[in-house]
This record gives C-alpha cells, sequence and structure tokens, in this order.
C-alpha cells in the first residue's frame, strides 16, 4: 500500500512540474522591449513619441547614424551626476528633470530607448526614470538597439532639431531602489544580513582583480557574488536571451532575498536591475555611485579572486 502511495505522489510531482516551470517563467515580463516593426509602426502614429539614443561612443550618432528622429543622449553628461565625488552619481531630480524637458519630454510622452551596447546604456537611462516616478508603462527599449532597426531601415546623419521644451513634471527619488556605501556596508560586510545578497555585475576579470580597467584597484566588495548581467544578452545580435537562460544566470541569486547590485559606473548594474525585474524579483536595489565610490575611498575592504569572502573576512 505505502508503494502504490509513493508512486502516485512521484506522478503527481512530475506532472505538476512542467506546470510549475510555465508559472514560473509566466512571471517574466518583457513587455517593456520592443523590435524595430513595432518601433516604425509607432512612429507613424504616435504624435507624442521620443526616440531616444544612448550610444557608447557618442560621436556616432553623427557619423554612424541614428534612428530617424532620434535625440542623443551623452551617456555620462546626460545620465551622471557632473558636480560630485564621482561622475556617475546619481542626477538630480531637478536636473535630470531638466535634461528631460530639454529632449522635449512631457508626462503623456511614450519613450523609446536604444544604444549600441546590448541595452546596458538604455538600461542606466530607463532605470533613472524610475528612480524618479516616470510612468514606466509608457517607457520602452529596442531590443537589438540601432542593429535591430538598422537591419531593414536607413539611418540619418543629420543631428534632430531640437524639440520644444517639454514638462514632465518628476517625483523625488524612491528610496526602495537605491543604497548609498554605507548600507552596503553595514547590511552585507558588517552585519551579514542573511536577507541581503550583493551582485557585482562587472566582468569576471574585473571581479577577482586580475583586470583593473576604470578603477584604481582590483578585485570587488566582500560579499560579493559576481553575476555578469552583459552575459543575459547576445554580443551579436544585441537582444535579450530568453526567459529561461536569464533566469539560469541569476540562479544564485534568490528570489525572496532583497539584492544590491553594483557595476563600475552606473551602467551593468542598471541591466541587470532590468533583467531581475522582469524575472519577477521584487526588491532590487542599486549602488548609487558603484564601484567608483567604494574603490576611491581606498580605506574600504576589498577582496581579490574568485570567492566572495576571502581569508581574512571568511572568518
Amino acid at each position: 500500500m505505502r508503494k502504490w502511495i509513493f508512486l502516485l505522489a512521484a506522478l503527481a510531482s512530475f506532472l505538476a512540474a512542467p506546470a510549475a516551470f510555465a508559472t514560473a517563467y509566466a512571471l517574466s515580463d518583457r513587455s517593456f522591449l520592443v523590435d524595430a516593426d513595432w518601433l516604425a509602426a509607432e512612429k507613424a502614429k504616435n504624435t507624442k513619441l521620443v526616440v531616444l539614443e544612448v550610444r557608447y561612443h557618442p560621436h556616432r550618432y553623427h557619423t554612424v547614424g541614428h534612428i530617424p528622429g532620434a535625440l542623443q543622449v551623452q551617456r555620462f553628461k546626460d545620465l551622471g551626476d557632473n558636480t560630485g565625488r564621482s561622475i556617475m552619481l546619481f542626477p538630480s531630480r531637478e536636473t535630470f528633470q531638466a535634461t528631460l524637458r530639454g529632449w522635449g519630454v512631457n508626462d503623456d510622452s511614450t519613450l523609446v530607448l536604444y544604444d549600441d551596447s546590448r541595452s546596458a546604456l538604455t538600461a542606466r537611462l530607463y532605470y533613472l526614470l524610475d528612480l524618479y516616478g516616470f510612468d514606466m508603462n509608457r517607457v520602452k527599449i529596442l531590443d537589438g538597439g540601432g542593429q535591430e532597426w538598422a537591419s531593414f531601415n536607413e539611418l540619418a546623419k543629420a543631428a534632430t532639431p531640437a524639440p520644444k521644451p517639454g514638462n514632465v513634471s518628476l517625483k523625488d527619488a524612491k528610496r526602495n531602489l537605491y543604497v548609498e556605501w554605507q548600507q552596503v556596508y553595514d547590511d552585507v560586510l558588517s552585519r551579514r544580513d542573511p536577507n541581503v545578497v550583493l551582485v557585482d555585475a562587472r566582468p569576471h576579470g574585473m571581479y577577482t582583480g586580475a583586470v583593473i580597467k576604470h578603477a584604481v584597484q582590483g578585485g570587488h566588495i566582500p560579499g560579493a557574488l559576481n553575476v555578469v548581467s552583459l552575459d543575459g544578452t547576445d554580443g551579436q545580435s544585441q537582444k535579450w536571451f530568453d526567459a529561461e537562460r536569464l533566469a539560469a544566470l541569476y540562479k544564485d541569486v534568490p528570489k525572496n532575498k532583497t539584492v544590491y547590485l553594483y557595476c563600475h559606473d552606473g551602467f551593468r548594474m542598471s541591466l541587470g536591475w532590468v533583467q531581475l525585474k522582469s524575472l519577477g524579483y521584487r526588491d532590487v536595489r542599486v549602488l548609487d555611485g558603484g564601484w567608483g565610490i567604494w574603490d576611491r575611498a581606498f580605506t574600504l575592504p576589498v577582496v581579490a579572486g574568485e570567492k566572495p569572502y576571502d581569508e581574512e573576512f571568511a572568518l
């Protein structure tokens, strides 16, 4: 009798597994990703559309070309604090609001963001819009970026004329979307809060310290796991991998924990933030200033190597 009960229970578990698997990925929300056909149709009918390009090499807006009607976003000047300890601290609400208004953005605008960097640069802009309370139902990311558009459509080289100034009104920064370095030090390094997971979104060589680039020191913040956010995208097509592959990338990051993310200067951690949110993670926050703030403090502890903690901090 017990044997039959065991077999029936095993069969029920097996039959339920596909449904559970489907439910897990049904929670994945990619409604913010659009393709070139969607954008072409929107350009033809939506008078409130604002298209924003964030290139890694900003001069290519003019030399290589851009989607007709797109406005140029200069990633460092426009998406960071230009007067603080690090140029990539968050811009103030007032500064970012003025920047958006200069691009003709209103509260009821539809924004389409694209780049040439596998969504990493647009992710920073996307994150800042959410941080300051813009209606994110009105914001889309062009999956595949400029390459997706150029495959079937022409690019323009003449700069898009400056639009009529917008009147968008932003809100105070959402405190549950970011952390400062002091909170990371307290939660991860000092108290080892079991409900917090710290993720380093940079390339693995930078995490271990084998590569020192755009930084003074190599290594990572003690306690950080390394999940390279760019590994969630295809280097050739510039497009996102499917939800199953993305979930596998973040398999060591529990969904029921608070996740802190950082990278060098705010772009790859923003991509990680968008990726995790798309997978249904509820509490995801980025480190204001990223590694640039921790690294340049000099006296804050740093770990080199493959593991989150070295021998000194593992005890």
